[in-house]
């Protein structure tokens, strides 16, 4: 049901239902272009902001750098005036601006907030009375309150906030995103959205722009309570990945094979969800969200002791790989040490193109320090160089000769990989995935 609204939160509900509200979505990433691709799709005029001059020129060319989104989608979305941009001013032009930029952890594992602090310093000189902020990135609960809106309220006009009906300002929300790369069987428009604004106007606000594209909006009381949705949802399979991941280890000592335990569990039509143990956790959110819970939970004297630990047996998961090749080089009379070993897979999921918090990365960086000799292949990636905590420089790997290596390491279980015939070539093989489910060879090793 409607609430009464100012007059400038009238105007901007009606313009939106009649598609005349311009949208700034920034940060042009995983998150943030395939959401300004729903409101291009909607007859929105969007605009994408990045600080990456690369992908601004590439997008305004109607090319694509993300493997699942096509170029085509791209020259859709600039045939209905979508257009990207490096300058922050244009923010001024916008009636409601999402926020989609990383929020990664710190090499101590606390969270960094930094290019949320950066955009809204970035913002706050050209926001407008009535405009609409929503933050979608992953974060602890209080970021929208405690961080980004006491930024933006710097702004040189002196607008706060609205927080009530009565109240003039700019309209503030959160909304988490959700999205599942690789996932080709639910549609983007058919995933909830949960929406969780700075008073009543901004969630009506916030709600009405997320309904047009959308099938289902679903509204919170505070942006507090749909951040720690968004945590509970991806701190959930981190528990239960933790779970399994520990499982794998003490079935392997028993042996018994944990996949056909897990296959045989999901049988059960009530009271259990499958979850699959793998090398260890990847992706912007399930390896993250622990932490910045945990970190938050310490401000108010409180300990998440489980969801700590299960953090931490993700964690540990590159090194028992490590641990599980050296012994299986060993019983083929090798040392890891000058071992040649040729990793397959560098994304932290099947079939896409995202490195972000990969095991790979981190099970490559170990085999070296271990005197490995290593090489790697994977069809999305055709060099890997230095990221935040990393620094590989080093080019794909044809699948020429795999007798050539002393172990095949299978991280990332890409559906293109013919394993029969790598089963077939390879001198030894380490599968973390279970990517060679019923091939009989004694060259194999799950683990």
């Amino acid at each position: 049901m409607a609430i009464a609204q100012s007059v400038s939160a009238q105007e901007l509900k009606q313009k939106i239902e009649t598609r005349n509200a311009r949208i700034g979505v920034i940060g042009m990433g995983y998150v943030g272009l395939p959401l300004a691709l729903l409101f291009s799709e909607q007859r929105f005029n969007v605009t994408g902001f990045d600080i990456d001059p690369a992908k601004v020129a590439t997008l305004n060319e109607g090319g694509s750098y993300i493997f699942r989104i096509p170029a085509t989608e791209i020259q859709s979305a600039r045939e209905q005036g979508f257009c990207a941009t490096s300058n922050y001013a244009d923010i001024a032009q916008m009636d409601v601006v999402a926020i989609c930029v990383p929020t990664p952890l710190s090499e101590f594992h606390e969270p960094d907030l930094s290019y949320i602090q950066q955009t809204a310093k970035a913002i706050a000189p050209h926001l407008r009375e009535g405009q609409l902020i929503i933050l979608e990135s992953t974060t602890y609960p209080g970021t929208t309150e405690e961080v980004l809106i006491p930024i933006l309220e710097t702004n040189p006009s002196g607008l706060k906030v609205a927080r009530d009906a009565d109240s003039k300002g700019f309209h503030a929300a959160f909304s988490p995103e959700r999205e599942d790369p690789g996932n080709d069987t639910v549609a983007r428009r058919d995933i909830p959205k949960v929406v969780g604004g700075v008073g009543p106007v901004a969630l009506e606000l916030a709600s009405a722009v997320y309904g047009t594209i959308f099938d289902r909006t679903v509204p919170v009381s505070s942006p507090a309570a749909a951040e720690m949705t968004k945590l509970l949802e991806n701190i959930y399979r981190c528990v239960n990945i933790a779970l399994v991941n520990e499982l794998k280890q003490l079935c392997q000592r028993m042996g018994i094979d944990i996949f056909e335990v897990i296959d045989a569990a999901k049988t059960k039509p009530f009271g259990f969800q499958a979850f699959y143990p793998g090398p260890g956790l990847g992706g912007h959110c399930i390896p993250i969200d622990p932490f910045y819970l945990s970190w938050k939970a310490r401000q108010f004297d409180f300990r998440t002791r489980f969801i700590e630990l299960a953090g931490e047996v993700n964690l540990a998961m590159p090194y028992y790989v490590i641990e599980q090749t050296a012994a299986a080089l060993n019983e083929h009379g090798k040392p890891l040490k000058n071992s040649r070993i040729l990793v397959l897979g560098m994304s932290y999921k099947r079939d896409v193109d995202d490195l972000r918090e990969s095991p790979s990365l981190t099970i490559i960086e170990l085999l070296r320090q271990r005197g490995s000799i290593v090489s790697y292949n994977d069809p999305y990636f055709a060099y890997v160089g230095q990221g935040r905590h990393y620094n590989l420089d080093m080019h794909c790997t044809p699948l020429d000769d795999l007798a050539q290596y002393d172990c095949v390491l299978i991280v990332t279980d890409h559906s293109d990989y013919d394993y029969p015939r790598i089963a077939r070539e390879a001198q030894l093989i380490v599968d973390t995935r279970n990517a060679t489910k019923g091939i009989v060879s004694d060259k194999i090793v799950r683990c």
